[in-house]
């Protein structure tokens, strides 16, 4: 009953959250101090359009996809020109290793303009080349996440990856060539999929022992609810009982080897401050770059438009490429905060008191004590911490965030195909 309370409350205030104003001005201010802050880049492009991912993305074209580089090249300068300072950058997609050549230039040029300090990409099975590895690193890249989703040829051939990105073992035998390239070697895990099987998820969890990953990310199956539709009538009905079921298992298999980074990341004891995927928890703030990114600065959530041809054309024109935006009242700052840091398992409160004035425990206390009394919250001073329980209440509430972020991408993709 409390899933599913807590399913409904959290879906409801993220869609009125991810409200965004067409209409707002869309000029980037000057940056307000010198803090460094995430830099995110979208590079939309992929060589299969997975069914079940909502991220934005198109049909791989080289000319396309070149031009949309020179673009991005052109938007970091804007933010250069504005003060911007920014101390890691996280590559997604798509599939940002796409053009590798591009991303190891886009890459050098930023580490030139910015005091970078971390940077991680994602890419997809078959990019796991030694050439690409070594373009990869030289660059500076120190962690590389691989969506894998599953190592289950059944569920891979279900799911359209087989063909392209190779069988399980395939897939295995390319990460175990891969590991210690990087700092940080993630892999990207789905659970929840129609037709996945309790046996499937601990197949993949052995193989993915047996490797001895760095960090694994195994988060639910997170659709839009135009994708969501689709799926189930290709692959079956979707099931919260499994959800919460897998979940358990998941966390109770590598509780031993790994620390949680977040509700759904597992780094090994001795990584556990790499990088993670969910790049909001490390960053207060972040700036979004490319087509169809959305981004979080000075209390101003926007998103950039969805249209690749209008995106290129806007910033050859020297003008930011924002399509919509949402100004966060003062108590929406202090929500998101709470939301994303206990995230990460636990947030210290004092920071956030001193960072709202001493107001935050003000607002929020009935959200704290409601947490509390249903056994998700602890708290030892100075920070608040979820507990096991906590954990999946979290996976819930940052499973419908992104559920609610995947319907304004539908959104915004329809109102750029009018």
């Amino acid at each position: 009953m409390i899933d599913k309370i807590i399913s409904v409350i959290a879906r409801r205030e993220f869609g009125r959250a991810l409200n965004f104003d067409d209409n707002l001005n869309m000029q980037l201010p000057q940056s307000p101090d010198n803090n460094p802050r995430l830099l995110y880049l979208h590079i939309p492009f992929c060589e299969e359009l997975c069914p079940y991912c909502s991220f934005h993305r198109i049909l791989f074209s080289e000319k396309l996809c070149r031009d949309y580089f020179e673009a991005l090249f052109r938007e970091i300068l804007l933010y250069k020109e504005k003060g911007y300072n920014f101390g890691a950058i996280y590559v997604g997609g798509g599939t940002p290793t796409i053009l590798i050549d591009e991303l190891a230039r886009l890459i050098v040029f930023a580490k030139e303009l910015f005091p970078v300090r971390q940077i991680s990409v994602e890419t997809n099975p078959n990019h796991l080349t030694p050439e690409n590895l070594t373009i990869l690193r030289e660059a500076g890249v120190n962690r590389l996440s691989c969506g894998v989703q599953t190592f289950q040829d059944k569920l891979l051939k279900k799911i359209c990856r087989l063909d392209k990105y190779g069988s399980g073992i395939e897939i295995a035998h390319k990460l175990r060539n891969t590991k210690n390239v990087f700092e940080t070697l993630n892999v990207d895990l789905i659970f929840n999929f129609p037709g996945q099987t309790m046996e499937m998820v601990a197949d993949d969890l052995a193989i993915l022992k047996k490797l001895q990953m760095d960090q694994i990310t195994f988060y639910p199956l997170m659709v839009s609810d135009f994708s969501r539709k689709e799926m189930t009538t290709n692959l079956g009905e979707f099931s919260s009982v499994m959800e919460k079921r897998m979940y358990k298992f998941i966390s109770h298999s590598l509780h031993t080897e790994y620390e949680t980074s977040s509700a759904w990341c597992f780094s090994r004891k001795s990584n556990n401050s790499a990088m993670l995927d969910e790049y909001v928890v490390d960053y207060d703030e972040y700036a979004g770059l490319g087509s169809g990114s959305i981004g979080y600065l000075n209390g101003v959530c926007y998103a950039n438009t969805f249209d690749i041809a209008e995106y290129i054309r806007l910033l050859n024109d020297g003008r930011l490429p924002r399509m919509a935006s949402r100004i966060f009242s003062h108590n929406d700052r202090m929500r998101y905060d709470f939301m994303m840091k206990l995230f990460s398992t636990r947030m210290n409160l004092k920071i956030m008191q001193d960072k709202y004035d001493g107001k935050f425990s003000n607002v929020l206390w009935k959200e704290i004590i409601a947490l509390k009394l249903a056994g998700a919250l602890r708290y030892f001073h100075p920070d608040l911490y979820l507990t096991k329980r906590g954990r999946y209440y979290w996976v819930i509430i940052m499973r419908e965030f992104f559920t609610a972020v995947n319907n304004f991408r539908d959104h915004c993709r329809k109102s750029s195909e009018k």
